[in-house]
This record gives structure tokens, C-alpha cells and sequence, in this order.
């Protein structure tokens, strides 16, 4: 889709073609689909952070039973808070790249 964009961009199409992929006809996910999504397409964010009180809140939040579905803003939300609190992304911050 943006094979002349930059790294940003070709990762943000990404999160949006793995969303959409896994998303129903309305553009939705289930709370379950979207636990799901993150375990399998998340993992090493997600990793170890179970003991996390704002990991837990997150996924208390996806295992209540609902109708609700989250559609593309609270995935994006949800990503969002899971990497600010991943050690992973301490580990990406303390690589410095070179060009």
C-alpha cells in the first residue's frame, strides 16, 4: 500500500490491514477478538506485564462480558497504552540506530 512511505507509515498501514483483517463488516471487534488480536499480534509488548495493575485494568476490561465492540480509535487506544507500559519499549529506547 505505501511502498514509498516511510517506516511510520508502513508500520501505522499495517496495525490498520492486521486490524481490519481480524475486524467484522462493520469495522468492529468483539472484547474477546480484540484480546485475542493483541495476545497473538502484540505478544512481545505484552509479554510480563501481567503483574502490571494497568495491564490487568486493560485486560479485566476485555474479559467483562459485553455486547461492546471496539472499533478502530479504542484498538489504537488500547495499543497505545499497552506499549507505554511494555518493558519492551524501554529496551527499544535504550537502542540507539545508525544511519
Amino acid at each position: 500500500v505505501l511502498g514509498k512511505g516511510s517506516d511510520l507509515e508502513k508500520a501505522f498501514a499495517t496495525t490498520a490491514l492486521v486490524y481490519n483483517n481480524a475486524a467484522d463488516s462493520n469495522g468492529k471487534l468483539s472484547k474477546a477478538e480484540t484480546k485475542s488480536l493483541l495476545q497473538t499480534q502484540f505478544w512481545g509488548f505484552i509479554q510480563g506485564q501481567e503483574s502490571k495493575p494497568k495491564y490487568q485494568e486493560i485486560i479485566s476490561a476485555l474479559d467483562e462480558e459485553s455486547e461492546k465492540k471496539i472499533d478502530f480509535e479504542d484498538f489504537m487506544i488500547l495499543l497505545v497504552s499497552l506499549s507505554l507500559m511494555s518493558d519492551l519499549l524501554q529496551e527499544i529506547k535504550n537502542v540507539k540506530t545508525t544511519k
